[in-house]
């Protein structure tokens, strides 16, 4: 069993940055990939980066180049630098664990709102 707890969310202006942390608890960390997704007001839930148990991202269109997902093993925690951030990255933001296909598991969020 992995426990998630996601932090860092908040408030900020278009163009600014914020940087999200995934702390967890509970098995093998090292050995899930993953991943933080999002869903705004309204819509369906999005993929937005996941980075593997070997170190490898991978990074949506929407926000490739400007986020950046990263992970500190030792610390059991992984991260998501939002850089010149968009008023459409509105949403809660989900920390999530896989490892193989029959186990995942989900944070319980942290809002992240981007003003014009």
């Amino acid at each position: 069993q992995v426990q998630l707890v996601e932090s860092g969310g908040g408030l900020v202006q278009a163009g600014g940055s914020l940087r999200l942390s995934c702390a967890a608890s509970g098995s093998i960390f090292s050995l899930y990939n993953l991943s933080w997704f999002r869903q705004g007001p309204g819509k369906q839930r999005e993929l937005v980066a996941t980075v593997t148990s070997d170190g490898s991202t991978h990074y949506a269109d929407s926000v490739k180049g400007r986020f950046t997902i990263s992970r500190d093993n030792a610390k059991r925690t992984m991260y998501l630098q939002m850089s010149r951030l968009k008023p459409e990255a509105t949403a809660v933001s989900y920390c999530t664990a896989a490892w193989g296909l029959s186990r995942s598991y989900w944070g319980q969020g942290t809002p992240v709102t981007v003003s014009a």
